[in-house]
């Protein structure tokens, strides 16, 4: 029998069925496999997604919705900017778009604070 399945959150391999789910006498996970699946695969393929929740990709024009400070500086950049032409990175800190903003210059921004235009 080769329908084994081990837990998701700990790895053990003493999950057993117990009907429509998975149980994990170990850590005490329940799950059903079907809907896991699809989750993770909803998760990798998610990509990065602005505050609404929308897709982002290379080249997408954006606009910022709140004031940022601009960190070692004194500038900040308004509510409302348009960032024009950005491009999307793995940046450290969360900061996964590579921008530049007229009169600010070269700067990375998160994608929690920007809404596609």
């Amino acid at each position: 029998m080769d329908d084994q399945i081990n837990c998701p959150q700990c790895s053990s391999e003493n999950a057993y069925n117990d009907g429509s789910l998975w149980n994990c006498p170990d850590c005490g996970h329940e799950w059903n496999p079907d809907t896991a699946a699809a989750a993770v695969d909803a998760e990798a393929g998610q990509g990065v997604r602005d505050a609404n929740g929308n897709a982002l990709v290379d080249g997408d024009s954006v606009t910022v919705i709140k004031d940022l400070k601009v960190k070692g500086s004194s500038l900040v950049v308004k509510g409302g900017t348009k960032v024009k032409n950005i491009r999307l990175v793995d940046g450290a800190d969360g900061h996964n778009i590579a921008c530049k903003i007229d009169g600010i210059g070269a700067m990375n921004l998160k994608s929690e604070f920007v809404k596609k235009a």
